[in-house]
């Protein structure tokens, strides 16, 4: 296939052709046929799964261990899943039929959208791209997928591996940068389904309107991370620094930042530094499980948030420990009604970066305001700028004046009142991340955060259409829904 833009122009769209041909043609719809492509689905996987891995330490330096229990293993759960569930979830729904349709059936049966379009980020690239395509095959769809160019050496395997597994008027697979996104969402499609940032899930869902095609966005927005005093502290700080240190903070239901209440804020700071240690050494850099940063220019927009413009090298000593002299005089967190200036805030832990390496070690940020630049967009990265707070009102309120996030995040004893009085597309209470592992309930996204869910049955269920159906009989037909409605005294006591 060419590379010039008129080709692959073309080829999306003969693609999209031959895709929509072979759908018609029912070849998706037996479910024998579905179990056989997820299983070939999940036999490529083992067999490229070292190129995978590989691929993804080139990318983004994510060892072994973290691609396969991140990536890999989540779509190997997803596919046992699906295999073991689908028959039952395609089975017709029988529903009961009121007195005024009788003595007709009714029904709901699951039909697949058609041609989807998927198109995934850098972050988990493998299973952000793969997990969506075992909903599409599962519900008898085919589709095109679109890997992230950011991620030039795993959109390369995953591109090799989908055009050696599965025809493309069936499974197909483009490469390229924006222009081919602007290209696919040219098309017409039966469902689209997008994960990345807000902005570009704008950007679909505009496009996605020119043909009123139905749009799964995930997306993402600042996760809060709540430490209440009646938090388990140590526990709380184990949790909070490995959710913030995996991907180096490159996921979307990351904590964005922090909470604290200002009785508990110290004991707690010291103890999530702590834990970073443990989890990663004293020196991130050199650690095997610490990703890198996805691009020099991802690299700049977070030492942008840093509130010096110098870099940290590996000799420079601790921030926290060049201010321990300070720290007894110096607040670690600032109010969530404080409004100091974007240079006010201060490095209680971190700030190292290294350009050649796209390195940024963990970093803890006080004193800073709600009003900040760190405090406007999702971070997606491993910085944490700290606020606190002395009632949980303050938090609740806080946070339903920002836009809705896509996890929200509680250690203590009030996990009810959170949950009562904001609104977010996951929580966990006391633990952070592991919402996303349950394959029985969905993921998703809220407001600014998403719409749409998936992972298992819901996965099956975005991507098939509930079609309601009424049999009735002929054998009888009831006079009384016919004009002129001469028995229309009766008629109201029935419906």
């Amino acid at each position: 296939m060419a590379e010039t833009h008129d080709n692959m122009k073309e080829y999306i769209s003969t693609t999209l052709n031959k895709q929509k041909q072979y759908f018609h043609s029912g070849a998706t719809l037996a479910l024998p046929f579905r179990k056989q492509m997820l299983r070939k689905l999940a036999s490529a996987m083992h067999q490229y799964e070292k190129a995978l891995a590989d691929a993804l330490w080139h990318d983004l330096h994510k060892s072994y261990e973290e691609a396969y229990l991140t990536e890999l293993s989540i779509v190997y759960g997803e596919i046992r899943n699906h295999l073991r569930h689908m028959r039952r979830w395609a089975r017709p729904e029988r529903k009961c039929s009121p007195l005024a349709i009788m003595p007709a059936t009714s029904k709901i049966v699951k039909q697949p959208l058609g041609n989807t379009l998927i198109i995934a980020p850098w972050n988990y690239p493998v299973q952000l791209l793969l997990n969506p395509l075992v909903g599409a095959i599962s519900s008898g769809c085919t589709a095109m997928l679109k890997p992230s160019p950011y991620v030039p050496n795993v959109s390369r395997v995953l591109t090799e591996m989908i055009r050696a597994t599965f025809s493309e008027e069936y499974i197909a697979i483009v490469e390229g940068n924006r222009d081919v996104n602007q290209m696919l969402l040219a098309e017409r499609w039966d469902l689209i389904f997008f994960t990345g940032s807000p902005a570009l899930g704008k950007m679909v869902m505009e496009a996605a309107s020119k043909h009123l095609t139905p749009v799964v966005l995930e997306l993402g927005g600042k996760s809060p991370c709540i430490i209440d005093k009646s938090a388990d502290l140590k526990v709380a700080a184990k949790r909070v620094a490995w959710g913030k240190a995996l991907n180096a903070g490159q996921t979307c239901i990351a904590p964005d930042y922090l909470m604290i209440h200002e009785d508990v804020k110290d004991k707690f700071l010291k103890l999530l530094v702590k834990e970073w240690k443990h989890l990663l050494t004293k020196d991130p850099q050199q650690a095997q499980h610490f990703v890198r940063i996805v691009s020099d220019k991802a690299l700049e927009r977070l030492i942008s948030y840093l509130p010096t413009s110098e870099p940290l090298n590996s000799a420079t000593p601790e921030p926290s420990e060049l201010l321990n002299s300070e720290a007894s005089n110096s607040p670690s967190g600032r109010p969530i009604g404080g409004t100091p200036s974007h240079s006010e805030a201060s490095i209680y832990h971190g700030g190292h970066y290294d350009r050649a390496e796209r390195y940024l070690s963990p970093t803890i940020l006080t004193n800073v305001s709600p009003d900040a630049p760190v405090m406007q967009e999702e971070i997606f990265g491993p910085i944490f700028p700290v606020l606190t707070f002395k009632q949980i009102e303050e938090v609740t309120e806080f946070v339903v004046k920002r836009e809705r996030p896509l996890a929200l995040y509680y250690f203590g004893k009030q996990g009810d009142y959170i949950l009562h009085h904001t609104i977010s597309g996951g929580t966990c209470i006391n633990d952070v991340i592991m919402h996303i592992v349950n394959h029985d309930m969905p993921f998703g996204g809220v407001g600014n955060s998403g719409m749409g869910t998936y992972h298992g049955k819901e996965s099956f269920m975005t991507f098939s259409h509930r079609r309601s159906v009424v049999s009735t009989p002929t054998f009888i037909d009831m006079p009384f829904r016919y004009m002129p409605y001469k028995l229309f005294k009766w008629i109201k006591k029935m419906v």
